[in-house]
């Protein structure tokens, strides 16, 4: 996943930084409303997790601009106003949930897989697909009990794509999601296809792997 951070306090954007960099996902930092603003702009996020006390507006303003540019991304405030009239007003501008300052990452971790398990209609941490089960909390797939030795890239790729199941993800969506803004013009853009390969090819040996689906000329999709 690619998350925005959106917090002016240095010591504890490295702390979420590091923490959700550990968990496999991209992140941008924007320490300021103005940063953000440009970000959300341009740039496509799954997650994004708001800080409200910004050194030049207050976070609240920029949920509306999560909501037009950002429209399948989810929105966690994190902040340290813990007033239930804060909470109320985060949540009826269109964030998915709160965290009131200081907080566990952990706690973090476990809202935002709940968020995606909402979402993507899922219910649980494993999804079942064809007899492979995908943790959305670890980096693990296994068949039958034996795990199925993915690469780390090969893994946050499927994991992107069980999450988004039904629908057709582009080669530049795919690869953005692996390399963010490194993209150097479309060559990443072609490993795409050589790390779905990579996918089938190890799977394949369990069980036949057609719900991962090539749609020509656009791109991929998992069904199920």
């Amino acid at each position: 996943m690619r998350v925005l951070l959106v917090e002016d306090e240095a010591g504890l954007a490295q702390e979420i930084i590091r923490f959700v960099q550990g968990e496999n996902h991209l992140v941008d930092h924007a320490f300021s409303k103005r940063m953000a603003s440009e970000c959300l702009a341009v740039n496509s996020y799954d997650f994004v997790l708001l800080d409200l006390g910004l050194p030049d507006g207050d976070g609240l303003d920029l949920i509306p601009e999560v909501n037009q540019y950002q429209a399948d991304a989810s929105t966690i405030i994190l902040t340290a106003r813990a007033e239930v009239g804060d909470r109320i007003l985060g949540l009826e501008s269109g964030a998915d949930d709160y965290l009131a300052k200081p907080f566990s990452l952990l706690e973090l971790k476990a809202r935002m897989q709940a968020i995606i398990r909402r979402k993507s209609g899922w219910k649980k941490d494993v999804i079942n697909l064809g007899g492979f089960e995908i943790h959305l909390n670890q980096p693990l797939i296994a068949f039958n009990g034996e795990e199925v030795k993915l690469t780390k890239k090969e893994y946050i790729l499927l994991q992107f794509m069980v999450i988004n199941k039904n629908r057709v993800l582009n080669r530049f969506q795919l690869a953005e999601h692996l390399w963010g803004d490194h993209l150097e013009d479309d060559f990443q853009s072609n490993y795409i296809d050589v790390h779905v390969k990579n996918i089938r090819k190890k799977l394949s040996p369990f069980a036949e792997v057609t719900w991962l689906e090539t749609i020509r000329g656009l791109g991929y999709k998992v069904t199920g």
